[in-house]
């Protein structure tokens, strides 16, 4: 750990940045307009999304593919789910996000003295907008859509081949993300250290991180304003 850290990546969705119109409320419009009662909620398909990223090179079919097959597992026809995520993608707009509190200042800070660079789940067609509604799109030297340039995260090879961009080795990069089991585990697999900001539900009263993933993390944030100053110095 006594490497000094030349190069940062990030992770996007409710990292940087969040919707501003939350996944519930679309599934929820979605069944409505389809007229059948709710058999799943939106956490199943974000959990399961990389289950059903390999082979697909647009997130909405991925989650088409989930969609459809949680239908079939609750006893409803494959075709009903694929209605429903076609619903959901017609109320989603991609460009509709916001930045997440301190996501600004961090990346203005550390463009200073390091590299940046993006390692994100999700295919051009849903991550270029954000980053472009949020006027990001020439802050990073490389941007990587796992599961559409490389293998979905926490697969190493996304990592990889952000890092191969940049030409920097792993020793000497860290991954800022809020999904344990994607951004922690996939940055300690392709040998990078790594930053955790979990959602702010995952704190006790007595603001210290309610799980034992935290001590697994390199480091540990409530939020982007703990990157300046950045915490490996």
């Amino acid at each position: 750990m006594s490497e000094s850290i030349d190069a940062v990546l990030f992770d996007i969705d409710d990292t940087l940045c969040a919707y501003r119109r939350p996944g519930e409320e679309l599934l929820a419009g979605a069944f409505a307009r389809e007229g059948i009662a709710p058999f799943f909620e939106i956490g199943e398909y974000y959990d399961r999304f990389e289950e059903f990223a390999a082979g697909h090179d647009a997130t909405r079919e991925v989650r088409a593919a989930c969609f459809a097959a949680i239908a079939a597992e609750r006893g409803y026809d494959p075709v009903a789910g694929r209605a429903l995520a076609k619903r959901y993608e017609r109320a989603r707009d991609h460009r509709d996000v916001t930045f997440l509190p301190g996501a600004r200042e961090a990346l203005g800070a550390l463009a200073d003295d390091h590299r940046l660079g993006v390692v994100t789940n999700g295919g051009p067609d849903t991550q270029k907008p954000k980053l472009d509604a949020l006027d990001l799109g020439g802050a990073f030297e490389t941007v990587v859509y796992a599961g559409h340039d490389a293998a979905p995260k926490p697969d190493r090879a996304p990592f990889d081949r952000a890092l191969g961009d940049l030409g920097v080795p792993p020793e000497r990069a860290v991954h800022v993300g809020n999904s344990f089991d994607a951004d922690v585990a996939g940055a300690h697999a392709a040998g990078l250290r790594s930053v955790w900001v979990p959602e702010e539900g995952s704190y006790d009263e007595r603001g210290e991180p309610e799980t034992s993933e935290a001590r697994a993390a390199n480091y540990t944030l409530r939020s982007l304003h703990e990157l300046t100053p950045v915490p490996w110095h």
